[in-house]
């Protein structure tokens, strides 16, 4: 009975405990064995005050070395895990080895592509530090560079020769493919300053074009970050006489994202919000979505359809809703399938169909999409929908939504090891679980942890404070009693109270 009780979170709402911005900004100038860049600590240093000048968190980080680098996304990584919204930027030299992307830190000895594999931060290891973030997660890379000498790299065709220029972040000549094509998860932007296979620009000025464009989006209020990554190609493009195009790379969740705020929706918005944050958009930015989801973006066919299915809204229609989330759906996105299921589950603005509402919810869970794999999992559970109860079938689920760090899957499967229901897990196992709930921001977790905690075994919860030992967010006895200590070590997994 208790896993039932519990198992009605899944009908509730992530809500983040704060709303909050991170940044880590990176710029790398002076380097010792390969050519300097003049603008990239400019860049560097002017993006941090323009952040910090829209509210967010800025961590600045000029010439370091590859272990001060690497120091600095560790402290990051576990600071984005409160964070809505947790953004790298970085300028400096960056170059594509056998498919993966390096940056180079100042330090870096540079003399064959094995160094560059050993020495330098992977793209990898950047979106590993904001992968935490609860709502929305940038990278951005004003280092699309190229590795034009093959697997013998040496240090000569380092130094600046008659190929390079002043307006040229690149290493070695113009040859070459830049960096890879990245594919980040779901909810993760990548931008390059260039598309991949080209090159960016150091500008001959103070700043790079890229930078400069930057500068000039990110504080506009109201400009949805899609729509705001748009508008800074366009400005790079025309900056450089259409010779460096940046690009994006990610598919980006519905909810629509401010970086400098929006009037009547906050920074990060809870999912059930997404039909009033997209009917807040500006007239002229729902001109562009309606655009762009003619020529098939299936992130603007769904800002729209949230926008016709908000009851309180004049333009709510949801039919246009509907029309819009099919053509999403066929085109392969699983929030698309995920919305339009529940719509033909409940009935709620289209006929009721179970069956048609079950295969978009298995569609949407093939592509791992955490809100169908729990509601999945809870229909095999509950032998709903004229599904026969299958409880191996739902706990495998149930993990699988976990692990994607569904905040309301994290929390029943902790509830089932702590049952015993799940085999060869322990309470070790569920305080992992629990802990990774509380940093996903839900209120509900939260709140169960602060108020009843005794709904959970002492072993669990004696796991949990070791877990919160381990992050040195508690300090106090390993007893399972969930005193002052605990408590405060509870509020600050979960961002109440500063680390």
């Amino acid at each position: 009975m208790r896993f039932l009780a519990c198992a009605l979170l899944i009908l509730l709402p992530q809500i983040a405990a704060a709303s909050d911005r991170v940044a880590l900004v990176i710029g790398m100038s002076d380097y010792r064995t390969v050519v300097d860049l003049d603008n990239t600590a400019n860049d560097a240093r002017d993006i941090g005050d323009t952040l910090t000048g829209i509210g967010f968190e800025v961590t600045t980080v000029i010439d370091a070395g590859g272990a001060e680098l690497r120091d600095a996304l560790d402290a990051f990584a576990f600071r984005s895990e409160t964070a809505d919204l947790a953004l790298i930027y970085f300028a400096g030299h960056g170059v594509e080895v056998q498919g993966q992307n390096f940056l180079i830190p100042v330090d870096a000895d540079v003399r064959s592509n094995r160094d560059i594999q050993r020495q330098s931060i992977s793209l990898d290891m950047l979106l590993a530090a904001v992968d935490g973030a609860r709502v929305m997660r940038v990278v951005i890379l004003d280092s699309c560079r190229d590795n034009p000498f093959g697997d013998a790299l040496e240090l000569a065709s380092l130094e600046e020769t008659d190929e390079m220029t002043e307006d040229n972040r690149g290493i070695g000549s113009s040859a070459g493919t830049g960096l890879a094509p990245p594919a980040p998860d779901r909810g993760t932007m990548v931008a390059f300053a260039a598309k991949d296979g080209e090159k960016a620009l150091d500008g001959t000025g103070d700043n790079s074009p890229f930078a400069i464009a930057l500068m000039d989006a990110m504080p506009r209020p109201e400009l949805e970050i899609s729509l705001m990554f748009r508008q800074v190609r366009d400005d790079v493009l025309e900056m450089t006489g259409n010779q460096q195009e940046p690009h994006t790379y990610g598919s980006l969740s519905g909810t629509p994202f401010y970086l400098a705020g929006a009037s009547g929706s906050g920074v990060g918005i809870g999912a059930e919000d997404r039909r009033v944050a997209w009917a807040s958009l500006q007239p002229d930015q729902e001109e562009r979505l309606a655009t762009l989801a003619g020529q098939g973006d299936t992130r603007s066919m769904l800002g729209l359809a949230y926008i016709h299915l908000n009851t309180a809204d004049p333009r709510h229609d949801p039919e246009t809703a509907q029309r819009l989330l099919e053509e999403a759906a066929a085109a392969g996105s699983a929030e698309a399938q995920f919305e339009l299921a529940r719509m033909l589950e409940q009935g709620v603005g289209a006929t009721r169909d179970v069956e048609r509402a079950l295969a978009l919810y298995r569609r949407a869970a093939e592509q791992g999409f955490p809100d169908a794999l729990n509601d999945l999992a809870f229909f095999h559970y509950q032998g709903e929908h004229g599904l026969s109860r299958d409880v191996p079938r739902a706990l495998d689920l149930f993990r699988q939504a976990a692990d994607a760090r569904h905040p309301e899957a994290m929390f029943n499967v902790a509830a089932l090891i702590d049952d015993g229901v799940i085999e060869g897990r322990g309470a070790e196992d569920a305080a992992r679980y629990l802990y990774r709930a509380l940093r996903s921001g839900n209120a509900e977790v939260y709140e169960i942890l602060s108020e009843r905690p005794e709904m959970f075994k002492p072993d669990t919860r004696r796991a949990l404070q070791r877990e919160l030992r381990r992050y040195a967010l508690y300090d106090g006895a390993i007893d399972g009693d969930f005193g002052p200590g605990t408590q405060r070590g509870i509020a600050r997994a979960f961002g109440d109270v500063p680390s």
